[in-house]
């Protein structure tokens, strides 16, 4: 006879499910109330419906124009990103000590940009990227290269861009390494006893045992750089005019400058069911291609 089971250890993940149940779900009921409704002020609200969102989905009003500009730079940031830091995570995994004092020093040196708050980088790269104080700056229009993030988009871009990848990509070399960690040598005195090159264990070896950490780190970057409004916001403020405007920063102004709750709102839900979306389908198709090659 099986020995029953005690479902009274679920009690004890009940204040558990309330604290989530007030810190998220109640917040997020509240920004839907809003998102259908609109206010004069005085906390005096009316119905709306639908049609925040239809005028956010309609990219010939000025609401919806203003969000389609923003999401394709949020788009294009995060594909620049994606594009950067995975490659160059995993360069710097496979160029990392396996053992020794040295693996200890490099892991400390890589987690040190991840402690750094996401206001203090912004504030680093604000005066390290400035024309007049600051160093970067300095260099390289020294070089004869026109550089000035506060007046030129170009300018701009590089270097939210460049300021990102410093700061995360040591995230996907800790991922990629600790991939790499987890192969046997068995795996590589096979290769060097066929004669492999360094290349084709890479791709035969390395690559196939890092492709779950890679698909953690695809998605990690992907939200993180898709959501991404403290460091820009820092920086540039969201320009040279609206250049670097991405749609945490547009929310933000219609929000708090704006005071338009309706409208931000229904753009707040609206982005966030793009980053699950959008989180679905890569996990979905690198789960597939995984089991593929399985």
């Amino acid at each position: 006879m099986d020995k029953p089971i005690n479902q009274g250890a679920w009690l004890l993940v009940l204040p558990v499910l309330l604290i989530v149940a007030f810190s998220a779900i109640v917040p997020l009921m509240t920004v839907v109330n809003y998102s259908v409704q609109d206010t004069f002020g005085n906390n005096q609200f009316f119905w709306n419906g639908i049609g925040w969102y239809q005028e956010l989905l309609d990219p010939t009003s000025d609401l919806g124009g203003r969000f389609f500009d923003a999401l394709w730079r949020n788009l294009l940031f995060s594909f620049l990103i994606l594009a950067i830091e995975v490659p160059l995570g995993i360069a710097v995994a496979l160029s990392m000590p396996r053992d020794g004092w040295r693996v200890a020093a490099t892991l400390v040196v890589l987690a040190l940009p991840l402690l750094i708050p996401w206001n203090v980088v912004g504030t680093i790269w604000q005066i390290f990227a400035r024309e007049d104080i600051g160093l970067l700056g300095w260099v390289v229009n020294r070089l004869g290269i026109p550089y000035n993030y506060t007046a030129d988009p170009l300018s701009a871009w590089v270097t939210i861009v460049t300021m990102d990848v410093w700061h995360w990509t040591s995230l996907v070399a800790l991922l990629c390494y600790a991939g790499l960690r987890s192969i046997p040598d068995a795996f590589y005195q096979a290769a060097r006893i066929d004669g492999a090159s360094q290349w084709a264990i890479f791709r035969n070896i390395q690559l196939p045992k890092m492709h779950r950490v890679l698909l953690i780190a695809v998605l990690l970057r992907f939200m993180d750089s898709f959501m991404i409004y403290t460091e820009p916001f820092v920086v540039t403020g969201g320009g040279p005019g609206n250049s670097t405007t991405f749609v945490s920063i547009d929310l933000v102004k219609l929000a708090l400058g704006q005071f338009d709750l309706g409208k931000a709102a229904a753009l707040s839900i609206v982005y966030n069911l793009i980053i699950l979306a959008v989180c679905w389908v890569f996990y979905t198709v690198m789960t597939r291609m995984d089991a593929q090659r399985n």
